[in-house]
């Protein structure tokens, strides 16, 4: 039913449309670029909701408060502390290696702002727990939404965000706020 309400809303009353389908490992990363709008949240839920996922999404622990707390749990949300960044990925870890399934995604921009230098903390997770990492995407201009080729990882943390960021580039995605998105 679920699924139902998620693809009516996403493509009949939005106009938008899934790139691809749900990722066919149990547990993984999905990254969410270019974010820029907190509808990056509304538009990859409702994707992935109706191609049949769950996914497991951070949001900044301030948006916890009643009412959007219990509802933002209840859609997959983890209320994150950016004040710890090392607690926080330790916890992501932790709660991934004991759920059997398990589809997170992270913005590695960390942040709705532009910046250059994106965080490498997807990484990280993604190495410590042996799971693939997926090129998630968001155009505004195609009203298109999907979880993208998977990214194959090297030992190099720093040089392979730096590689991911120029896939990123070329691609040319359209994010809701142009101005809020770099890759360099």
């Amino acid at each position: 039913m679920k699924r139902k309400i998620a693809n009516f809303i996403f493509t009949k009353l939005l106009g938008w449309h899934a790139g691809d389908g749900v990722v066919p490992e149990p547990k993984c990363i999905i990254l969410g670029v270019p974010h820029t709008s907190f509808w990056d949240f509304i538009m990859s839920w409702l994707y992935y909701t109706s191609v049949g996922g769950t996914a497991r999404i951070m949001i900044k622990k301030e948006f916890f408060f009643w009412p959007l707390g219990p509802i933002l749990r209840a859609l997959g949300a983890i209320p994150t502390d950016r004040s710890n960044p090392t607690a926080l990925v330790l916890s992501l870890i932790e709660e991934m290696e004991k759920c059997e399934t398990f589809h997170l995604c992270i913005a590695p921009e960390g942040t709705r702002k532009a910046i250059s230098k994106w965080k490498t903390g997807y990484h990280f997770i993604a190495t410590h727990c042996d799971v693939p990492v997926y090129m998630g995407y968001f155009d505004y201009k195609l009203k298109e939404v999907g979880r993208g080729e998977k990214f194959p990882l090297t030992d190099n943390a720093r040089e392979d965000t730096e590689r991911l960021q120029a896939l990123y580039e070329q691609k040319a995605y359209t994010p809701k706020h142009p101005e809020r998105f770099a890759t360099k």
